[in-house]
Formats: C-alpha cells, sequence, structure tokens
C-alpha cells in the first residue's frame, strides 16, 4: 500500500509542547557529524519559515536518560530523515532500532521515512531500497561536484513533502491514488513557451536569486569576524558586500540585475562590484528552453557554460559560493 502524508500535528507531544512545524528525526552515524552539520545549516530557512523543527541525538541534555529520550522522540516525529552511509548501515543502533522502527511507523502510516544518501553504500540492498531517496535519483551527496548543491536539492524536495504534509488529508487532490493520476505522473508533456512564459520565469528566477542572497548574507553575517550587507536597488537588482575582516583586502562586491532589457548580458546579469552599472557585466544567466522545461544557463564573455542546466534554486547556490570565495570564505 503507498503511504498516505500525514496531516501536521497540531497536538501537545508527550512533554507538553507545541511542536513548531513540522518535527523531525535525523537519524546517523556519529562518523558522520559532519553532514549533520551542512545539513542541519541547509534546513535553516525551512526552520525560520516555520515549517520544520529537527531532533537528534545531539540535543540530550547531560543526565538525560539516552535510550528513553531517542525512543520518545522518535514517536513524537511525524518525519524519519536518516543520513545514509557505509558507517549507517553498520550501525546497529541507527539500522536495527532507529530505521527499523521508523519504517515499522512508516508502513503504518504515521510517519513519513525520507532517506538521504550521503556516501555511496548499498543502501538499495536495504528495506530503504524500496524508498524514493534523496538527493535526486538517490546520488550520493558526496558524489556531487558541489556538495552545497546536493543538500540544496534536498532542502528543496523537503520543502514540498512538508508543505503537502502540512495539508489535511481531506484537502488534499483526492484522485491522486487514482489509476489515471498514477499513469499521468509517469509521462512528460511537451509544450511550447512563449515570451510571456520566459518573462514570468525571469521574474521568478530573480526573486528566488535575490532571497537566497538576502537571507543568506544575514546568516553570514552572524559570523565572527565577519560583516555583511544587503541593499535593493530598485525592483530588479541587489547589491551585496561581504567583508571578511580576518583577511587582507578580504571583500566581496556583486550586484545582480533582471537584465532582460539587455540580451548581450542574458536575462539576469551579475557584476563583482558595488552598484555596478546596468550596462556591464560579469557574467549572466540565460534563460534556456527544451520541450518540456525552463532553465537558467550560465555565460560569461569568455565562454558559454554548454554542459550546465540550471535551476533558479541552482543558480543562487552556485553564484553565492562564487562570491564568497573573493572574500576568502569557503565551505567547511
Amino acid at each position: 500500500m503507498d503511504f498516505l502524508y500525514a496531516p501536521l500535528n497540531l497536538q501537545l507531544n508527550k512533554r507538553g509542547e507545541m511542536p513548531k512545524g513540522q518535527k523531525i528525526f535525523i537519524s546517523y552515524s556519529h562518523v558522520d557529524e559532519h553532514a549533520l552539520e551542512r545539513f542541519n545549516k541547509h534546513l535553516a530557512m525551512l526552520k525560520r519559515d516555520g515549517l520544520v523543527s529537527e531532533w537528534f541525538d545531539q540535543k540530550i541534555l547531560a543526565g538525560g536518560n539516552i535510550d528513553s529520550e531517542i525512543s520518545d522522540n522518535l514517536e513524537d516525529c511525524k518525519l524519519f530523515i536518516p543520513l545514509v552511509s557505509p558507517d549507517f548501515l553498520a550501525s546497529n543502533y541507527c539500522y536495527e532500532r532507529e530505521m527499523t522502527r521508523a519504517l515499522e511507523r512508516h508502513d503504518a502510516g504515521t510517519m513519513r521515512v525520507a532517506p538521504v544518501i550521503i556516501q555511496a553504500c548499498e543502501w538499495k540492498a536495504s528495506p530503504l531500497g524500496r524508498l524514493k531517496a534523496l538527493p535526486k535519483d538517490g546520488k550520493p551527496v558526496a558524489d556531487w561536484t558541489n556538495e552545497n548543491n546536493a543538500w540544496l536539492d534536498v532542502v528543496t524536495q523537503l520543502r514540498a513533502l512538508v508543505e503537502q504534509m502540512s495539508v489535511p488529508l481531506q484537502d488534499r487532490d483526492r484522485d491522486s491514488d487514482s489509476p489515471k493520476a498514477a499513469r499521468a505522473s509517469k509521462y512528460r508533456v511537451k509544450r511550447d513557451f512563449d515570451e510571456v512564459d520566459k518573462q514570468e520565469f525571469r521574474e521568478r528566477a530573480f526573486n528566488i536569486i535575490r532571497e537566497y542572497f538576502e537571507h543568506a548574507v544575514a546568516e553570514v553575517g552572524d559570523i565572527e569576524n565577519i560583516k555583511s550587507r544587503f541593499s535593493l536597488i530598485g525592483d530588479d537588482g541587489f547589491t551585496c558586500t561581504v567583508v571578511n575582516r580576518g583577511r587582507e583586502r578580504g571583500i566581496a562586491y556583486i550586484s545582480v540585475y533582471a537584465s532582460g532589457r539587455r540580451p548581450s548580458f542574458g536575462d539576469i546579469s551579475y557584476s563583482f562590484a558595488e552598484r555596478a552599472e546596468r550596462n556591464s557585466a560579469n557574467g549572466w544567466f540565460q534563460i534556456e528552453t527544451d520541450e518540456y522545461e525552463l532553465s537558467l544557463r550560465r555565460g560569461d564573455m569568455l565562454r558559454t557554460h554548454e554542459d550546465t542546466r540550471l535551476s533558479p534554486e541552482q543558480a543562487a547556490s552556485e553564484l553565492w559560493d562564487e562570491f564568497l570565495e573573493k572574500a576568502g570564505i569557503t565551505h567547511a
């Protein structure tokens, strides 16, 4: 039987607390603490939007009963996310206790299990092999060229999941389990995209990049010895500054515009300068279409990145990483 999403439980949990959004239980091997840290940081926007609150065993206070607290929180949560690696599969506690109980609740329809594959391992031979895994196509996070893009893919799919889990069952599409809907989900429909479609996509993509930078600038500004600033330039532009006070000349600027007026600079242009002129650019994102969807392709004065088609979220992450590197800041 296919698992039905559980509605958001707004009742008090066993501790008499009101849950903050969808409570998720993160299961991991302690060997993979670095992956837990990165995942938790990428959950920042979901937590700020009130969609999720996370729990993992590091939240157990000194003197707490480890087994009972893990058990209680595992029963409280509606979403179970195992960070799957060879060490996870080898861990008796993670595999035999936490995962086994979570899958029992998954099959009973009281929990959703969404595995995140962080390292190559034989996870498909485990009971998790019957579930759709994250990131895309179950490709391990460690195998992505930029791990932040992998985590972005994970949290983007989790956002869609928790938003649907928060909708009462009676308000969901009652036809979603019908044979007709099941057949339709196997097909991609070709279509033609007109100029209005492209303009709307440009606006949406720019807003996604703008919001990503606005939140990311605020986040990095909380790091010691880092100062940051975000400013709008009208309705279709913004500029950011990041100063790394621990490094001589550790300063980075960027200006980004929805630049459809200048086709030579693509649909969204950027310059690594403060409040750069609109008639200049270091690079751009050009809207590309195939017969199925719209996407972004990156280019600059020297080349077009022919092998890369990006979603707006991926474009934002890639550009942010390059911007930070100019201030001498990279992801750990």
